[in-house]
């Protein structure tokens, strides 16, 4: 039962018995992965402050053939889209963990994933502001699943101020979002599209919405 280490981000984690967790991450070179971290609910585990949702981590664990569960040996963290300290960063790593968990094949490697979700932590970690970053996950991530509408359709639909949000968000790092102005009009319209793409495809809203909507609403 050979170890492996790698470069991943926690997606999610799930109770398995008193005291473990089922922990779905995302690595850099092996793809989405499931495994058990026994004793990590336990107050002294040294899995705490590891498993957050968008966790940039360095992971170890053993994986044994023919078995879909891996088996943690431990999880560092590196950074943390938690850092930031406010509830609004809480919300958008919830939703941006949600949606590549949703889109991240099993044991298939997609790096280009793996970078838009790292990146996601570097700029929630930096302070930039949720609610342009989660429009332009939205649009990198429909865009890198191949499900994002053609220019032509865009022109269409959208406003010009939505599609310069878009040119500018095709050339730019996430952390670049700081300095660049648009209307929350504008944000709402491109949530409006991202979204009833992302329900159309996953053929339903993702759980983590209703969290965001609540945080807006407070």
């Amino acid at each position: 039962m050979p170890l492996y280490s790698a470069d991943a981000l926690i997606l999610r984690t799930y109770k398995l018995g008193e005291a473990d967790r089922i922990v779905v991450f995302l690595t850099r070179d092996r793809g989405k992965k499931r495994g058990v971290a026994k004793g990590a609910r336990r107050t002294k585990s040294n899995f705490v402050g590891a498993l957050e949702p968008l966790t940039q981590v360095r992971v170890a664990y053993f994986e044994k053939e023919r078995r879909e569960l891996v088996s943690l040996n431990y999880s560092e963290p590196s950074r943390s889209a938690l850092s930031s300290g406010t509830i609004e960063a809480l919300g958008c790593a919830a939703y941006f963990a949600e949606l590549i968990d949703e889109w991240a094949a099993d044991a298939d490697a997609d790096e280009r994933l793996y970078r838009l979700g790292a990146s996601m932590v570097d700029a929630l970690a930096a302070g930039v502001p949720p609610e342009p970053l989660a429009r332009y996950f939205e649009f990198w991530l429909l865009r890198l699943q191949g499900v994002y509408p053609p220019p032509p359709v865009l022109q269409s639909k959208l406003s010009h101020e939505a599609l310069a949000f878009l040119n500018q968000a095709a050339i730019n790092k996430p952390r670049d979002l700081v300095h660049l102005p648009v209307e929350r009009t504008v944000l709402r319209e491109l949530e409006n599209l991202h979204r009833s793409l992302i329900a159309m495809h996953l053929e339903r809203e993702p759980k983590s919405i209703k969290v965001l909507k609540e945080i807006t609403r407070s």
